[in-house]
C-alpha cells in the first residue's frame, strides 16, 4: 500500500509552476484522455506547435485570461510507488496569503526558480514561509535549464545563492535539482542533457520522502469541536445517557483507560471509550475524527483541549509569535484582534510589535507597522488563558489565526514561538 505525500508548490511569475504540475500530471500518466485533447485543441488555437500543459492547473478563467495562478488548486496523483495531494499555490506577490494556506498541511513545498533570473524577493519570501511554517523538507526545482543550454556554471551559481539564502533562514533538508518543466528533464526521469548532475530526478525525491513522525510518538492533542450532550427523548436508550466530545485529533494516539487532563481548566479524567458513528474503538489517533466519553462528569464546551495529563500544553495569556501579515490594512502596536487557535477564540492586544523580517538581509529589522505579506514578530495580551504551545513542539497546537473582530475576516497567519514571553524560554527562529 502507497504512502500519502501531500506537497504544495511555489515560485515566482512565470517561473513555470503550472507547466511543471502539468509535466507530472501527464509524465505520470494522471490526465485523461479527454482533459489531454482539450488541452492540445487550446494549445492549437493559440498557435503553439505543443501541448500546453498548464493549461492543465490554470483552471479559473480569471487565471488563463491574465496567464497566472490566483487561487490554490488541489490536484491528485499517484505512482505506483506512492499518492500525492498537490496544492499549487500562487506565485504573484498578491497571492502570498494563498500560498500560506497551501504550505501549511504540507510535508514538502517544491519551490522553482527560474535559472535566468535567480533567486528573487518572491523566492526569499517563499523560502522564509516555508521556514515559518516548518514545512519538513524544501526541494528547488530550478527551471528553465535548457534555456541557458544546460549550462552548468549558471546552475551552480544559483544553487550556491540558493544555499545561502536557505542557510540563513535556518532551513535543512533542501533539495535543488536543474530542471525543464516544458520539456519534462530530471521531472520524471534523469536527463541524458546534464550529465554534470548526478542527483536523483524530482519525481524520484519525492517518492522517497518521509512522510512525518509517527503518531504514537506524540502527546496527545485533542481540540473539542461539539459537545454531545445527553438526549432524553432519543428512540435508543444509550443515549439518554450518552455524552461526548466530539473533534478531529490533532496529535498522538488515545486509548481507553488513558489519563487526560482537560484545559483551559485543569480538569483532570479518564477516557471511558472512544466512539467512530456506531462503532467503538480500542484506539484512534491523528488524524482521525472521533467522539471520546470520559470517566467524570466536566463540564467541557467547545474550543477546550483534551490532552496528554503528564505532557500538556501550559494556559497563557501571554503569546510571543510570527505572523504573515495577510491584510491591505497595516498592523500597529496597540491593534486589538481575535485569536483563532483550533475551535477556541479569544480576544487579544498587540502588546508589542518587536521585529519585521528583512528579505534581502534575512535579519528582523524594528517596525512600527507590518504590511501586506509582511513576515513580523510580535507579543499578544490575550483576554482569557488559552492553550497553546510552541509551534516548532506542536505544528497543530502551535498555529493560529488573527480575525478582524469587526469584520470577521483573516488578518494574518501565526506561529507561536513562546507561550510565556517572560519566563526566558525563547529562541532566535527566522527572526
Amino acid at each position: 500500500m502507497s504512502t500519502l505525500l501531500r506537497l504544495a508548490t511555489a515560485g515566482s511569475v512565470d517561473d513555470g509552476k503550472s507547466t511543471l504540475v502539468g509535466r507530472l500530471l501527464h509524465d505520470t500518466k494522471s490526465i485523461l484522455a479527454d482533459q489531454m485533447d482539450a488541452v492540445e485543441r487550446v494549445s492549437r488555437e493559440r498557435g503553439l506547435t505543443g501541448a500546453d500543459l498548464a493549461l492543465l492547473t490554470d483552471g479559473l478563467r480569471a487565471e488563463r485570461e491574465q496567464g497566472i495562478t490566483i487561487d490554490v488548486a488541489y490536484r491528485y496523483f499517484a505512482t505506483p510507488r506512492r499518492s500525492f495531494i498537490l496544492a499549487d499555490c500562487p506565485g504573484h506577490v498578491q497571492y502570498t496569503r494563498n500560498t500560506v494556506t497551501g504550505s501549511s498541511t504540507a510535508d514538502v513545498i517544491v519551490l522553482l526558480v527560474d535559472v535566468r533570473h535567480g533567486v528573487l524577493e518572491q523566492t526569499r519570501r517563499h523560502l522564509a514561509v516555508a521556514s515559518l511554517l516548518r514545512v519538513p523538507h524544501v526541494v528547488i526545482a530550478v527551471n528553465k535549464i535548457d534555456l541557458v543550454d544546460y549550462d552548468e556554471a549558471t546552475f551552480r551559481a544559483v544553487e550556491t545563492e540558493i544555499r545561502h539564502v536557505a542557510d540563513g533562514l535556518g532551513l535543512i533538508d533542501v533539495t535543488v535539482i536543474p530542471v525543464s518543466a516544458l520539456i519534462g528533464d530530471n521531472i520524471a526521469d534523469r536527463s541524458d542533457l546534464t550529465p554534470w548532475y548526478s542527483g536523483p530526478a524530482l519525481l524520484e525525491v519525492l517518492e522517497e520522502l518521509p512522510t512525518g513522525d509517527d503518531p504514537s510518538h506524540q502527546p496527545l492533542r485533542f481540540p473539542v469541536q461539539y459537545v454531545i450532550r445527553p438526549q432524553s427523548g432519543a428512540v435508543d436508550e444509550r443515549y439518554r445517557e450518552y455524552r461526548g466530545y466530539a473533534g478531529r485529533i490533532a496529535a498522538g494516539v488515545v486509548r481507553p483507560g488513558d489519563e487526560i487532563i482537560v484545559l483551559p481548566s485543569g480538569k483532570r479524567s479518564r477516557v471511558a471509550g472512544i466512539d467512530l458513528a456506531d462503532k467503538e474503538l480500542d484506539e484512534a489517533y491523528a488524524p482521525q475524527s472521533v467522539t471520546l466519553r470520559l470517566i467524570d462528569e466536566i463540564d467541557i464546551a467547545r474550543g477546550d483541549l483534551i490532552a496528554t495529563a503528564e505532557d500538556s500544553p501550559r494556559p497563557t495569556r501571554d503569546v510571543d509569535a510570527l505572523v504573515c501579515w495577510l491584510a491591505e490594512r497595516p498592523l500597529h502596536e496597540g491593534a486589538r484582534v481575535l485569536v483563532k487557535n483550533g475551535a477556541r477564540t479569544v480576544q487579544a492586544i498587540v502588546r508589542s510589535l518587536d521585529a519585521k523580517l528583512d528579505l534581502d538581509t534575512l535579519v528582523g529589522q524594528p517596525a512600527e507597522r507590518l504590511e501586506l505579506n509582511d513576515i513580523g514578530r510580535v507579543r499578544l495580551h490575550l483576554a482569557a488563558d488559552l492553550p497553546t504551545e510552541p509551534y516548532a513542539r506542536g505544528r497543530h497546537t502551535g498555529a493560529f489565526l488573527l480575525v478582524d473582530p469587526q469584520q470577521a475576516g483573516t488578518l494574518a497567519a501565526g506561529m507561536v514561538v513562546s507561550a510565556d514571553p517572560d519566563s526566558g524560554d525563547d529562541t532566535d527562529w527566522v527572526i
